[in-house]
């Protein structure tokens, strides 16, 4: 039997992944209003290390 707090997850799962995305196009689209000609790849992958970092952050915060 699955524990409660992964059903749970999964019934959280859809929500989890459009708000992720939304955060993402938010920067994406700040950095975009900042500097017009930027090079959007580049700015995507320091985006998404940046929020890799801050998850571990999170993560070593409330469970470490």
């Amino acid at each position: 039997m699955e524990k409660i707090e992964q059903i749970e997850l999964d019934g959280h799962r859809s929500e989890i992944i459009a708000d992720m995305k939304s955060l993402v196009e938010k920067y994406r689209a700040i950095f975009d209003w900042d500097v017009p000609e930027i090079d959007q790849n580049v700015a995507d992958k320091l985006i998404l290390m940046e929020m890799r970092k801050v998850l571990d952050d999170i993560e070593r915060e409330l469970l470490g």
